[in-house]
């Protein structure tokens, strides 16, 4: 589910990759366009996945302007380490539902 309140798009989580930051069925407000900063919560497409947005956790910007993102559930994330470079589309700032608040910047992950 998605739908516009420019400049912001509201998202539907589905899955468990960003456990414990995000659960299936949040509701999540992401500001488009953003200038995402490693450790950001993110929306992304995939060059691969054209048709599938994702959120993500930002990590590093890498050559050719795209970035590393991760999941926080390192065991239950398809991200970067199979898809490759994300394209970011937005930054996530709020979970409207079911707990309403800010998300916060998370320090970045050692990718190796």
């Amino acid at each position: 589910m998605a739908r516009w309140l420019l400049p912001f798009r509201e998202v539907g989580v589905s899955g468990p990759s960003m456990y414990p930051t995000l659960t299936n069925g949040d509701i999540v407000l992401a500001r488009m366009p953003a200038v995402p900063r490693p450790g950001d919560v993110v929306l992304v497409r995939w060059a691969s996945r054209p048709a599938q947005l994702s959120v993500k956790r930002a990590v590093h910007q890498v050559d050719g302007g795209g970035w590393h993102v991760l999941g926080d559930n390192e065991f239950a994330s398809t991200d970067s380490r199979e898809l490759g470079p994300a394209e970011v589309l937005g930054v996530v700032r709020w979970r409207l539902w079911p707990k309403p608040g800010r998300l916060r910047r998370a320090p970045g992950r050692d990718t190796n």
